[in-house]
Formats: structure tokens, sequence, C-alpha cells
């Protein structure tokens, strides 16, 4: 079994993206939905709980979040929502299950993402 938390960076300010909504599906159920802290982190992801090997996804609502943070976006949208598509692997024997970190830093117009630790 495995963890899983999200840390996003707004490139724009230069800050965490406070208020930003996030969803964590596996298929086609929602393990959670929540909204990132003032340091653009969910540790209420935590209550999705172990997760099991498997194809996972998160979604981050970036349109809405520079929309309140006062970016002038084009309608519909350059980028209304990102998903990040992503597995999680069976732990090697002898580990109890490894932890997923994936941070977003975006702007308007671009995003990036990574493993992190």
């Amino acid at each position: 079994m495995s963890t899983l938390s999200t840390h996003v960076l707004d490139q724009v300010s230069g800050k965490p993206a406070e208020g930003m909504s996030v969803t964590l599906w596996r298929g086609e159920t929602v393990l959670f939905a929540g909204v990132t802290n003032a340091d653009g982190r969910c540790p209420e992801m935590a209550s999705a709980g172990d997760l099991e090997p498997g194809s996972y996804r998160l979604e981050f609502a970036v349109a809405p979040y520079f929309r309140r943070a006062g970016a002038e976006l084009s309608d519909p949208p350059f980028l209304d929502t990102v998903p990040i598509a992503f597995g999680i692997s069976t732990p090697m024997e002898g580990e109890a299950g490894r932890h997923y970190h994936v941070p977003l830093l975006v702007a308007p117009f671009a995003y990036s993402t990574y493993r992190g630790s």
C-alpha cells in the first residue's frame, strides 16, 4: 500500500496556489476531492488512505484559480483542468509501501510535474 501527496505552485506569482480544487480519481471513482491550503497542499488527501497498485489521475482546476487571481483568460481558457495520470507500482519485497508526491507547477498557458519525494 502506498500514500500520495501533492503541492501546487503558481508560477505567475511564485507562491503556493491556495484555493485550487483538486480531485483524485481511480478509474471512474473519486477517492478525494478538496482544495489546496495556504501552502498549496492538500493534507486531507491522506483521507484517501493507502492506495493499491494501479492507475490514478489527479485533476487540478486551474482556470477557476487563475480567474480568482485576476488573470485574463480566453474563453474557453487554454488550460481549464490539468489532468495528471500516473501509476502506483507494487512495493518491492519487504517494502511496506511507497510515498508518491505529485507536484504541479502551473501558469495560465503552461504546466509541469514530476515525481517528487
